[in-house]
């Protein structure tokens, strides 16, 4: 059996972009990072990326590339004085140097959780050009870093390693390292073993060498069986607190926008499975049902409330049921955001006119003054008149004209509802009060 110091992933990290796997739109000859490594002139950068896409193999590439100091912090244990002491080294060996591509590079790990104050106390050294920064982050530098030191970095994103990609590192590995190269490890079937690195060279090459380890047979086949037979399945990525957590409630509410309830369902089990709250996803449902399916079907409404509630009865894991069910009866609804453009158009108008009085016939009159000051005085109530319909003037005088529900003529339930409206006031004689509508 293979026996190793140091693990598979580490041995394998590469000095070169030569032996660099992935983000070929960044490092492919003639790529934008690429030109500015070569011609060495490199702005401060933020890599944002998931984890084991390559962003501190790519950090030390381009210190070693450049030959330049490389100073390493991780923003999990270190603070505003290791920055300063960087810093203070970085300067002193700047003394002397004219040029400004010899820069000391410093490189932060998950720049992201570095504070406010923490990342302040990089922000001169960065404009002063005592160093190159380079940040690595999982979190979008958008939320997680502050303005000022984000504009004064280039963003570059990472993407997880194609399947293709995955492969070739993977065969490189088994071709070139010290130990696999030993052996004779021929890869039968690479489902399994692409399915679980997840895009993620580190567990790519981590789950090769726990196959490795774990048999002592050489040759070694390895199939789909006996990588399943030895690593546990990938914990489905998900960060309640984090972006991922909002894209994927975004792909839940715009799959069923869509009317597509295969991939509605598909991002509720990514919610499910990452340990969603699950009261979070029906309110989201419910939200859902009033904003996209409104007025198409109001029953949609009252389905996603049962749903809540019913998650509140019966609890988990059963509570998935309900919230599959509501999902898909949501993406299979016909569709109308006619009453949400409505209230934003009333809000809009409401802002824009100020306190327009209350017509006076529209007022209560609880007490004697307010009678006879008018108030109530020629309200029309809809009950005395046949099909409980009378028309009367409801919107106060610097509104009237004002149309802000606008039914959709292709949606058969607004359709209907329109129509009735239109015979109503027809009917009642009130053809002016419709036109004026």
């Amino acid at each position: 059996m293979m026996t190793a110091s140091k693990p598979l992933a580490e041995r394998m990290r590469p000095t070169s972009l030569e032996h660099y796997f992935g983000q070929s739109h960044l490092v492919a000859p003639g790529a934008t990072l690429r030109e500015m490594i070569e011609q060495r002139r490199l702005p401060s950068i933020i890599f944002w990326g998931p984890p084991g896409v390559g962003k501190t193999t790519l950090s030390e590439i381009i210190a070693h590339s450049l030959g330049v100091p490389f100073y390493c912090l991780s923003a999990i244990n270190s603070g505003v004085k290791d920055v300063r002491e960087v810093l203070e080294a970085a300067t002193e060996r700047q003394r002397g140097l004219f040029s400004d591509t010899a820069r000391p590079i410093l490189f932060i790990d998950e720049i992201h959780r570095f504070s406010k104050s923490q990342q302040d106390s990089l922000l001169s050294a960065v404009e002063r050009g005592v160093i190159t920064l380079i940040g690595a982050t999982t979190e979008n530098p958008s939320f997680e870093v502050i303005r000022p030191l984000l504009s004064r970095c280039q963003v570059y994103t990472l993407r997880p390693l194609s399947e293709a990609e995955l492969r070739a590192l993977l065969e490189y590995a088994i071709e070139r390292d010290e130990l696999l190269s030993k052996r004779r490890i021929v890869v039968l079937e690479w489902e399994a073993l692409l399915r679980l690195s997840s895009g993620d060279a580190r567990r790519a090459l981590n789950i090769l060498e726990l196959v490795a380890l774990s048999s002592s047979l050489d040759p070694l086949e390895i199939t789909n069986e006996l990588v399943s037979s030895r690593v546990q399945e990938n914990p489905i990525a998900f960060d309640k607190g984090g972006e991922l957590h909002y894209d994927i409630a975004s792909a839940l509410i715009k799959s069923i926008r869509g009317s597509d309830p295969d991939a509605a369902l598909y991002w509720l089990a990514r919610l499910i499975e990452g340990g969603e709250d699950p009261s979070f996803i029906a309110r989201r449902l419910v939200i859902s049902a009033a904003e996209d399916i409104g007025l198409a079907n109001p029953n949609a409404l009252l389905l996603a409330n049962a749903c809540a509630q019913t998650l509140e009865r019966i609890g988990w894991p059963e509570g998935r049921i309900p919230l599959a069910e509501a999902t898909v009866y949501l993406a299979c609804s016909e569709k109308s955001n006619t009453a949400y453009r409505a209230i934003d158009r009333a809000l809009e108008f409401v802002r824009g006119s100020g306190n327009l009085p209350v017509p006076l016939h529209l007022r209560n009159a609880p007490t004697e003054l307010m009678a006879s000051l008018g108030y109530g005085s020629g309200y029309l109530y809809a009950h005395d008149y046949a099909g409980g319909f009378v028309p009367q003037q409801y919107l106060p005088d610097g509104a009237l004209g004002q149309v802000f529900w606008q039914p959709n003529p292709s949606n058969a339930s607004e359709a209907k509802m329109a129509q009735r409206q239109r015979e109503r006031w027809q009917a009642s004689s009130g053809v002016e009060e419709l036109e004026a509508k």
